[in-house]
């Protein structure tokens, strides 16, 4: 991060809000806060930040509502939700909204960081290709039977294939 970036942190939680801000200022951004919906809302006009972290439950307007208005606001801002109530549904909706990414609370500074930065980055392509379907069934097959200590019957029954279809897998060369 250089110092040319901006950073808003919106947390009814003074001492968390606080806590970020000082933590950023450190790292070299420009912090910003606010500790309600349109306190965030006015910071948002006089300066659209690079990047804004939305507690989602705040008294009075929802984080969720925030995030719309930023949006409207300011389209370039990247927003990362933060909350304490983590949920898969609130996830997903947020990132509907526009969201960057979504971190649960209890956050340092770095993880809110890296929830900006592994969405900017183009994503790194693996060094090891992923298995093929085959070699991750034989590996699967493998793990089975020595968990039944090489008893194939048993091993069938958990794979819940037939004892000849095991067998016939087992004589083929590994993938």
């Amino acid at each position: 991060m250089n110092e040319s970036k901006t950073i808003l942190v919106v947390d009814d939680d003074e001492v968390l809000r606080l806590r970020l801000e000082k933590a950023f200022a450190k790292r070299g951004l420009t912090v910003f806060t606010a500790s309600g919906f349109d306190e965030a809302v006015d910071k948002v006009k006089q300066q659209a930040p690079d990047m804004a972290v939305v507690d989602l439950k705040m008294a009075g307007r929802s984080g969720m509502e925030l995030l719309k208005e930023i949006k409207e606001l300011s389209p370039a801002t990247q927003v990362v939700m933060l909350t304490g109530y983590g949920s898969i549904t609130n996830a997903v909706e947020a990132v509907k909204l526009g969201a960057l990414n979504y971190v649960t609370k209890p956050a340092d500074a770095d993880q809110v960081l890296s929830a900006f930065g592994s969405m900017e980055e183009d994503p790194e392509v693996p060094e090891f290709p992923p298995p093929s379907l085959a070699s991750a069934e034989w590996e699967h097959i493998q793990r089975v039977l020595a968990d039944c200590n090489g008893n194939i019957s048993e091993a069938a029954r958990r794979l819940d294939i037939p004892r000849r279809t095991l067998q016939r897998k087992l004589k083929k060369n590994a993938p």
